[in-house]
Protein backbone atom coordinates (compact mmCIF):
# COMPACT_ATOMS: atom_id res chain seq x y z
CA UNK A 1 0.00 0.00 0.00
CA UNK A 2 2.92 2.35 0.72
CA UNK A 3 4.25 1.96 -2.81
CA UNK A 4 0.84 2.79 -4.29
CA UNK A 5 0.61 5.88 -2.09
CA UNK A 6 4.00 7.15 -3.22
CA UNK A 7 3.21 6.39 -6.88
CA UNK A 8 0.04 8.49 -6.66
CA UNK A 9 1.79 11.34 -4.79
CA UNK A 10 4.67 11.46 -7.29
CA UNK A 11 2.26 11.19 -10.25
CA UNK A 12 0.28 14.15 -8.89
CA UNK A 13 3.51 16.14 -8.46
CA UNK A 14 4.44 15.39 -12.08
CA UNK A 15 0.97 16.35 -13.31
CA UNK A 16 1.23 19.51 -11.23
CA UNK A 17 4.57 20.51 -12.73
CA UNK A 18 3.34 19.70 -16.25
CA UNK A 19 0.34 21.92 -15.50
CA UNK A 20 2.70 24.85 -15.03
CA UNK A 21 3.41 24.64 -18.75
CA UNK A 22 0.26 23.06 -20.15
CA UNK A 23 -2.73 25.08 -18.87
CA UNK A 24 -5.40 22.41 -19.32
CA UNK A 25 -3.81 20.30 -16.56
CA UNK A 26 -4.78 21.21 -12.98
CA UNK A 27 -1.24 22.15 -11.92
CA UNK A 28 -1.36 23.54 -8.42
CA UNK A 29 -4.55 21.64 -7.60
CA UNK A 30 -2.78 18.34 -8.38
CA UNK A 31 0.08 19.26 -6.06
CA UNK A 32 -2.34 20.29 -3.30
CA UNK A 33 -4.23 17.03 -3.79
CA UNK A 34 -0.94 15.11 -3.44
CA UNK A 35 -0.65 16.54 0.09
CA UNK A 36 -3.98 14.97 0.99
CA UNK A 37 -3.16 11.68 -0.74
CA UNK A 38 -0.01 11.44 1.36
CA UNK A 39 -2.10 12.07 4.48
CA UNK A 40 -4.69 9.46 3.53
CA UNK A 41 -2.12 6.79 2.68
CA UNK A 42 0.37 7.52 5.44
CA UNK A 43 -0.45 10.16 8.04
CA UNK A 44 -1.55 13.73 8.48
CA UNK A 45 0.59 13.82 11.61
CA UNK A 46 3.48 15.61 9.86
CA UNK A 47 1.27 18.52 8.91
CA UNK A 48 0.49 21.32 11.31
CA UNK A 49 -1.38 24.60 10.98
CA UNK A 50 1.65 26.43 9.59
CA UNK A 51 2.12 23.83 6.89
CA UNK A 52 -1.46 24.29 5.67
CA UNK A 53 -1.26 28.08 5.92
CA UNK A 54 1.92 28.18 3.83
CA UNK A 55 0.65 25.72 1.21
CA UNK A 56 -2.74 27.44 0.95
CA UNK A 57 -1.15 30.87 0.57
CA UNK A 58 1.00 29.53 -2.27
CA UNK A 59 -2.10 27.95 -3.84
CA UNK A 60 -4.01 31.25 -3.72
CA UNK A 61 -1.02 33.23 -5.01
CA UNK A 62 -0.72 30.80 -7.92
CA UNK A 63 -4.40 31.15 -8.83
CA UNK A 64 -4.17 34.94 -8.75
CA UNK A 65 -0.78 35.07 -10.47
CA UNK A 66 -1.89 32.76 -13.26
CA UNK A 67 -4.43 35.30 -14.44
CA UNK A 68 -2.73 38.49 -13.24
CA UNK A 69 0.69 37.92 -14.81
CA UNK A 70 -0.82 37.15 -18.21
CA UNK A 71 -3.11 40.18 -17.94
CA UNK A 72 -0.13 42.28 -16.83
CA UNK A 73 1.79 41.31 -20.00
CA UNK A 74 -1.13 42.34 -22.18
CA UNK A 75 -1.91 45.56 -20.28
CA UNK A 76 1.77 46.56 -20.06
CA UNK A 77 1.80 46.91 -23.82
CA UNK A 78 -1.54 48.72 -24.02
CA UNK A 79 -4.00 45.86 -24.36
CA UNK A 80 -7.72 46.06 -23.70
CA UNK A 81 -10.05 43.69 -21.86
CA UNK A 82 -10.90 42.12 -25.21
CA UNK A 83 -7.24 41.23 -25.77
CA UNK A 84 -6.97 39.77 -22.25
CA UNK A 85 -10.00 37.59 -22.93
CA UNK A 86 -8.65 36.66 -26.35
CA UNK A 87 -5.29 35.74 -24.87
CA UNK A 88 -6.93 33.55 -22.21
CA UNK A 89 -9.10 31.78 -24.78
CA UNK A 90 -6.09 31.34 -27.06
CA UNK A 91 -4.10 29.87 -24.18
CA UNK A 92 -6.76 27.21 -23.63
CA UNK A 93 -7.70 26.50 -27.26
CA UNK A 94 -4.29 26.97 -28.92
CA UNK A 95 -2.64 23.72 -27.79
CA UNK A 96 -5.59 21.72 -29.15
CA UNK A 97 -5.73 23.44 -32.53
CA UNK A 98 -1.96 23.59 -33.13
CA UNK A 99 -0.51 20.89 -30.85
CA UNK A 100 3.18 21.70 -31.23
CA UNK A 101 3.08 25.51 -31.14
CA UNK A 102 -0.41 26.32 -29.91
CA UNK A 103 0.81 27.24 -26.45
CA UNK A 104 2.64 30.23 -27.93
CA UNK A 105 0.56 30.99 -31.02
CA UNK A 106 -2.80 30.66 -29.19
CA UNK A 107 -2.32 33.48 -26.65
CA UNK A 108 -0.60 35.68 -29.25
CA UNK A 109 -3.35 35.19 -31.82
CA UNK A 110 -6.10 35.51 -29.18
CA UNK A 111 -4.69 38.80 -27.88
CA UNK A 112 -4.08 40.04 -31.42
CA UNK A 113 -7.64 39.27 -32.54
CA UNK A 114 -9.10 40.61 -29.29
CA UNK A 115 -7.25 43.89 -29.74
CA UNK A 116 -8.28 44.11 -33.38
CA UNK A 117 -11.87 43.52 -32.28
CA UNK A 118 -11.45 46.37 -29.78
CA UNK A 119 -10.61 48.69 -32.68
CA UNK A 120 -6.81 48.86 -32.62
CA UNK A 121 -4.66 48.66 -35.70
CA UNK A 122 -2.48 45.69 -36.68
CA UNK A 123 0.71 47.22 -35.27
CA UNK A 124 -0.69 47.80 -31.79
CA UNK A 125 -2.50 44.45 -31.87
CA UNK A 126 0.76 42.64 -32.68
CA UNK A 127 2.50 44.50 -29.84
CA UNK A 128 -0.26 43.43 -27.43
CA UNK A 129 -0.03 39.86 -28.74
CA UNK A 130 3.69 39.90 -27.98
CA UNK A 131 2.89 41.18 -24.48
CA UNK A 132 0.60 38.20 -24.06
CA UNK A 133 3.44 35.80 -24.86
CA UNK A 134 5.75 37.64 -22.43
CA UNK A 135 3.04 37.37 -19.77
CA UNK A 136 2.63 33.66 -20.53
CA UNK A 137 6.33 32.92 -20.12
CA UNK A 138 6.49 35.03 -16.96
CA UNK A 139 3.50 33.14 -15.60
CA UNK A 140 5.14 29.79 -16.37
CA UNK A 141 8.30 30.81 -14.49
CA UNK A 142 6.27 31.96 -11.48
CA UNK A 143 4.23 28.75 -11.48
CA UNK A 144 7.30 26.51 -11.74
CA UNK A 145 9.07 28.30 -8.89
CA UNK A 146 6.06 28.35 -6.55
CA UNK A 147 4.96 24.79 -7.32
CA UNK A 148 8.50 23.54 -6.74
CA UNK A 149 8.41 25.44 -3.44
CA UNK A 150 5.23 23.57 -2.49
CA UNK A 151 6.87 20.23 -3.24
CA UNK A 152 10.09 21.11 -1.42
CA UNK A 153 8.14 22.32 1.62
CA UNK A 154 6.21 19.05 1.59
CA UNK A 155 9.39 16.97 1.65
CA UNK A 156 11.00 19.16 4.32
CA UNK A 157 7.89 18.85 6.47
CA UNK A 158 7.54 15.07 6.23
CA UNK A 159 11.23 14.30 6.72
Amino acid sequence: MDVLGWIIVIALFIIGMAGAIYPILPGVVAIYLALFVYGWFFTFEHYNTWFWIIQTIILVVLFVADYAVNAWGVKKLGGSKASIWGSTIGLIVGPFVIPAFGLIIGPFLGAFLGEMFAGSGPSKSAKVGFGSVIGLFSSIVVKIVLQLAMIIIFFIWIF
